[in-house]
C-alpha cells in the first residue's frame, strides 16, 4: 500500500484492524492524540484528502492511495498556519492535548461553519477551557500581550509551550518511542467483592509475545496509598499492588507483560481466576449498619471503625445546636446528594519506565512526581538516587492523577525485565478503575430568627470513599470548611467517610467542597425563601467578615489569614450582573425563567503540609534558567511562573527558561494541586527571583564600584549609577572570581488564604420537556492580583463549564452489582461547545496578604458555587426543589407541578 503522510510518500502495510491513529503515530506523528478511541472527543482528528476525519474510527487502510495530513504537516513553529497562530494568541488551549485536533478541524471551517460552531464542533471535545478561547481562537479573537521588561505581572503573555501546543510537538506522556518497549495490560475483577482462589497462567503465558504474568504473589506485600500528600499518614494505606482480595468491579487482579498490546489484552483473557465471591455493601449507610459485609480487617490500623466499614469519623460542636434551633423563628432541613463524577481529562493515565545505568526511570502522567518518587521508592526499596520520576506535558488532571495508579506497575515490571515498559488506560479504565468524587449525601439543618440572622448550623455527611480509603479522610475534613463561610454561634458537624464495595473515589477539582457547597447553598436558598429575604441579602447577612475566624467544626486557632471581604465584593458583583440582564421571557410561554445565586470559599492550599523549592540560574547564554517541580496539565503555573521570575529580574518572559516536574532536574515539589501551584510553588519563585536578583544586584555594585542603591535590573543588564553593565559582562567577571549567579528558596503551604467566589445564572426551563437552557452565567472571584488576566479568565470558564457539567449533563450509572455502566465519553456525556454559554467574568479589586505578588491561586475554587447556583435558580423557575444531582431533563419533567414545603415555622 502507498501512503502518503505530510507530503511524503512510502509504501507500508498496516496491521490487520489497525486504525489510521496508531498507524500514524507509529510513523512519529505525536500531534495525533489517543482521547477515546471511539470517535467522541476529536483528539486524533486529521485531515484524509483535506476533509477532518477521527483517525481513531478510521482504518489505516482506508487511506491507502490518498493525502493524510496532522498537525505536524499544517504549519511548522517557523512558518504557522493562520489558524495555528489564532489558537496561540487567543489562547485557545490550557492543557493543549486537544488542542491539535480542535485546530485541523477548525482549519477547514467555512464562514457558514464558523456561524454554527455548536454544530461544527460537535466532534470535539474540550475538558479544560470552556470552549470561550477555542471559539475567540476561530474568530481571530487575540488576548496574549508582550511584556515589558520586569512588567511581565498583570499582562496576559503566553504560555511558554504555545507554539509547540500548536503545532503538535509538544511532549505528552505517550509521546515517545523506546526500542524494545513492552506493552502492559490488566484483568480487572468482573466481582464487586471476592477472595481469589487460584490464578491459571499456563495459557496466558502461551500466547505468542507474552512475557510475564504477575499475580498479587508477584509483588511486594507492602501496603500503601495511592493518594499524594506530602505526609502520607493523612491517608489510609489499605491498598496492594495486586492484592488476593479484590474489593469492587473494576479492580486489577492480574497485570499481563508482552510485546504488543494486542498480545497483552489476549493474555489477560486466556488468564483463568477462581473466585471465591463474597457479599457486597453498595450504599454507605447500609455500609455502617451492624451485620453489613466488611471490607478491611480489624488488623488495618488505619481504618477507624473495621465492623462498621468507617474510615474515618469528625464530630464536632460549637455552642449548643438544640438552643439555636430553639431561638430560631424558622428552621430549614433538607437532605442533598451529590453523585459520583469523573475527570475526563482527555489524557489517559499512564506511565513509561526503563532502566538506564543501573537506575529506574518513570515517565508519567501525574501531578507530582516528587511524591510519586517516593512511593515507588517505599514500594521497591530503591533509594532516592537510584531512581527519577518526570514529566512532561500532562493532558489534564483536575485532581485525578494526584493518585499512583500505573506507576507502580510499571516500576515493578521493568525491575523485573530490565526492558521498557509501557501501561497506558483506556477510555473504560478510566471510568471504571480511576478515582472519580466522592459521592456524599448531607442533611444540612439551619435556624434562623425573622432578621435572617442564623441561629443554628447542623451538617451531617456521609461520603462514599469506595473500596480504599484514598482521600476518604482529607476530602471529609475539607468539606467541613463549607459551614465556615457563614457566622452562627451554635454549629453542630458529623461526618462519615465510608467504605463500599465501588470503585474508590479520590480528589476532583473542588476538593470535598463542591459536593457540600450544594447542599448548603441550595439548603441558604430555601431558608430566603421561606423568610422572604433575597438569597443574597441572606448571605450578606451572615458571611463571614475580615478577622473572624473561619469556624467550621471546632474553635482551635489555624493558619488560616482572612484580612479582607472579598466574598461580599463578589457578591454584589454578582447581584448588579444580575439585575442588569435580560429576563429571557422572549422564549414564550412554554419557558419558565429563574434566576439563582451561590457562593463559597476555599483556602489556598491543603491544610497538610504542602512544599515546594524553586532553583534559578543566570546561564552563560545570559538566559535565566528556572527549575521547578510543578507540573503543567493546563492550570498555567509554568506561565505564572515564568512571569514572577522575569517580573523580579526585570526582564521579560522571554528570557526566562523553565525546567520541570523532573526529580533529577527540580528540587522537591508536593505537587499542583489545590491551587498550591501558584500559591505555594509561586512563592518559592518569588523567594528564588529576589535571591537571584540581590546577588546580581551586589556583584555588579561591586563590579562597578557603585552604591548598591543605584543598581537596578535592566532586561539583559544591570544599572549602576549612570553606568550600564550587561549581564555578559558581569557572567565573565564572576566566573574568572569562581561565583555563579544561582539561587534556591523553598516554600510552604502556611500561613494560607481565602479565596471567595459567587455565581449566578439566568436560566430558562421548559415546562414540558425538562430541558434547562443558560440565559446568562455571571462569576466573580476575588482572585488578588492577577498575574495573568487571559489565564485567570480562563481557568473561571473552565470551571464553571466542568460545574455545568456535573449539574446538568453527566451522569455516573452504577448496577446493582457495582458496576459503572456507561464508561464511554458519549454516553456520560461532558460538556460539548453547544452545552456551555459564555460566563461574563468578574474580579474583585483585592490583594492578598500571603501569596506570591499578592495573588491568590483560585482555579481550584471557581467550580464549587456552581451547581448550587443552578439547582437555586432552578426552583426560582419552577417552585420545586431539586436536592438529588444531576438536573437531566427528566429528573426535572418528572417532578414539574409538585410543591413542596421545605420550612417549618417555630410556634
Amino acid at each position: 500500500m502507498t501512503y502518503t503522510v505530510n507530503g511524503k510518500t512510502f509504501d507500508e502495510q498496516p496491521e490487520p484492524g489497525q486504525c489510521l491513529r496508531t498507524f500514524v503515530r507509529a510513523l512519529g506523528h505525536h500531534g495525533v492524540k489517543k482521547g477515546c478511541d471511539a470517535g467522541d472527543c476529536g483528539a486524533c482528528t486529521v485531515w484524509l484528502d483535506g476533509v477532518p476525519v477521527h483517525s481513531c474510527i478510521t482504518p489505516a487502510f482506508r487511506a491507502d492511495g490518498h493525502e493524510v495530513t496532522t498537525i505536524e504537516g499544517l504549519g511548522s513553529p517557523e512558518n504557522l498556519h493562520p489558524v495555528q497562530r489564532c489558537f496561540r494568541d487567543a489562547p485557545g488551549f490550557q492543557c493543549g492535548f486537544c488542542t491539535a485536533g480542535m485546530i485541523m478541524t477548525s482549519a477547514t471551517f467555512t464562514d457558514a461553519q464558523k456561524a454554527d460552531l455548536p454544530r461544527a464542533l460537535k466532534g470535539n471535545l474540550c475538558r479544560c477551557t470552556g470552549y470561550r478561547a477555542i471559539e475567540d481562537a476561530i474568530n481571530g479573537v487575540t488576548e496574549i500581550e508582550e511584556a515589558l521588561p520586569g512588567k511581565a505581572v498583570g499582562t496576559s503573555v503566553g504560555a511558554p509551550a504555545a507554539t509547540d501546543v500548536v503545532t503538535g510537538r509538544a511532549e505528552f506522556t505517550m509521546d515517545t518511542e523506546i526500542e524494545g518497549m513492552l506493552q502492559l495490560k490488566v484483568l480487572h475483577s468482573p466481582h464487586a467483592h471476592a477472595r481469589i482462589v487460584s490464578i491459571d497462567k499456563t495459557a496466558a503465558l502461551a500466547v505468542p509475545g507474552v512475557l510475564r504474568v504477575y499475580t498479587w504473589q508477584d509483588v511486594p506485600r507492602k501496603r500503601f496509598t495511592t493518594a499524594i500528600h506530602t505526609d502520607h499518614l493523612v491517608d489510609p494505606d489499605d491498598t496492594y499492588v495486586l492484592d488476593d482480595t479484590v474489593r469492587f468491579a473494576g479492580q486489577r487482579v492480574v497485570a499481563v507483560l508482552a510485546d504488543s498490546v494486542a498480545a497483552a489484552e489476549e493474555g489477560c483473557r486466556k488468564v483463568v481466576v477462581e473466585y471465591d465471591v463474597l457479599p457486597a455493601v453498595f450504599d454507605p449507610e447500609e455500609a455502617m449498619a451492624d451485620g453489613a459485609p466488611r471490607l478491611h480487617g480489624s488488623d488495618d490500623p488505619f481504618v477507624r471503625d473495621p465492623d462498621h466499614n468507617i474510615l474515618l469519623e469528625l464530630h464536632g460542636n460549637i455552642g449548643d445546636l438544640e438552643a439555636g434551633l430553639a431561638e430560631a423563628d424558622v428552621i430549614h432541613e433538607g437532605t442533598y446528594f451529590s453523585p459520583r463524577v469523573q475527570h475526563a481529562h482527555l489524557e489517559t493515565h499512564g506511565s513509561i519506565a526503563w532502566m538506564e545505568d543501573g537506575r529506574l526511570h518513570v515517565r508519567t502522567s501525574s501531578q507530582s512526581p516528587s511524591i510519586a518518587k517516593v512511593k515507588l521508592a517505599h514500594l521497591f526499596d530503591l533509594r532516592p538516587d537510584q531512581l527519577r520520576v518526570f514529566c512532561k506535558r500532562v493532558g489534564g488532571g483536575f485532581g485525578g492523577k494526584q493518585e499512583v495508579i500505573t506507576e507502580d506497575l510499571v516500576a515493578l515490571a521493568a525491575l523485573d525485565t530490565g526492558r521498557p515498559v509501557c501501561f497506558e488506560y483506556t477510555r473504560e479504565e478510566e471510568f471504571t478503575t480511576a478515582s472519580p468524587r466522592h459521592p456524599m449525601t448531607l442533611t444540612i439543618t439551619l435556624g434562623a430568627r425573622a432578621d435572617g440572622t442564623l441561629t443554628a448550623f447542623g451538617v451531617r455527611n456521609v461520603s462514599n470513599t469506595g473500596a480504599y480509603g484514598n482521600h476518604g479522610g482529607e476530602t471529609l475534613f475539607a468539606a467541613g470548611a463549607a459551614i465556615s463561610m457563614y457566622r452562627c454561634r451554635n454549629k453542630k458537624f458529623d461526618a462519615y467517610s465510608v467504605y463500599t464495595n465501588t470503585v474508590p473515589s479520590g480528589a476532583l477539582r473542588g476538593y470535598g467542597m463542591t459536593q457540600p457547597a450544594f447542599a448548603v447553598e441550595s439548603a441558604m436558598h430555601e431558608l430566603a425563601v421561606a423568610l422572604d429575604i433575597d438569597p443574597l441579602e441572606l448571605r450578606r447577612r451572615n458571611i463571614v467578615r475580615p478577622g473572624d475566624s473561619l469556624v467550621a467544626i471546632d474553635d482551635r486557632p489555624d493558619d488560616v489569614a482572612f484580612t479582607e471581604d472579598g466574598l461580599g465584593q463578589c457578591i454584589d458583583l454578582v447581584d448588579a450582573a444580575l439585575s442588569r440582564s435580560a429576563d429571557g421571557k422572549a422564549l414564550g410561554d412554554h419557558w419558565l425563567i429563574g434566576t439563582g445565586t451561590a457562593s463559597s470559599v476555599h483556602e489556598t492550599a491543603p491544610p497538610t503540609e504542602h512544599i515546594s523549592e524553586a532553583w534559578l540560574t543566570l546561564g552563560d547564554d545570559c538566559v535565566y534558567e528556572l527549575a521547578i517541580g510543578t507540573v503543567e496539565f493546563g492550570e498555567g503555573t509554568s506561565t505564572a511562573h515564568v512571569q514572577i521570575a522575569a517580573n523580579q529580574l526585570g526582564t521579560t518572559p522571554a528570557r526566562v527558561r523553565l525546567v520541570q516536574s523532573d526529580t533529577d532536574r527540580t528540587g522537591f515539589d508536593t505537587g499542583a494541586f489545590a491551587s498550591a501551584g501558584l500559591f505555594v510553588a509561586g512563592n518559592a519563585v518569588l523567594r528564588a527571583s529576589d535571591a537571584l536578583r540581590d546577588r546580581i544586584l551586589a556583584f555588579a555594585a561591586a563590579h562597578t564600584r557603585a552604591d548598591l542603591s543605584e543598581c537596578s535590573m535592566d532586561d539583559d543588564g544591570v544599572v549602576c549609577g549612570g553606568v550600564r553593565v550587561s549581564l555578559g559582562e558581569l557572567l565573565d567577571a564572576a566566573h574568572r572570581r569562581g561565583i555563579r549567579f544561582t539561587a534556591a528558596r523553598k516554600a510552604y503551604g502556611s500561613p494560607r488564604s481565602v479565596v471567595s467566589n459567587t455565581h449566578g445564572f439566568r436560566i430558562a426551563v421548559h415546562r414540558i420537556t425538562g430541558e434547562v437552557r443558560i440565559l446568562y452565567s455571571v462569576h466573580a472571584t476575588d482572585a488578588g492580583v492577577v498575574i495573568n488576566p487571559a489565564q485567570v479568565r480562563g481557568q473561571i470558564e473552565g470551571g464553571v463549564a466542568q460545574g455545568i457539567g456535573f449539574a446538568l449533563t453527566e451522569n455516573y450509572h452504577v448496577d446493582h452489582t457495582g458496576t459503572m455502566i456507561n464508561p464511554s465519553l458519549r454516553n456520560y456525556r461532558i460538556p460539548t461547545y453547544a452545552d456551555v454559554p459564555r460566563t461574563e467574568v468578574l474580579l474583585v479589586d483585592s490583594t492578598d496578604s500571603v501569596g506570591p505578588m499578592r495573588s491568590k491561586g483560585m482555579a481550584e475554587c471557581c467550580i464549587n458555587p456552581v451547581a448550587p447556583a443552578l439547582a437555586n435558580a432552578l426552583h426560582n423557575a419552577t417552585g420545586v426543589r431539586y436536592r438529588e444531582l444531576p438536573l437531566t431533563p427528566e429528573r426535572i419533567y418528572r417532578r414539574l407541578g409538585e410543591s413542596t414545603s421545605v420550612v417549618t415555622a417555630q410556634a
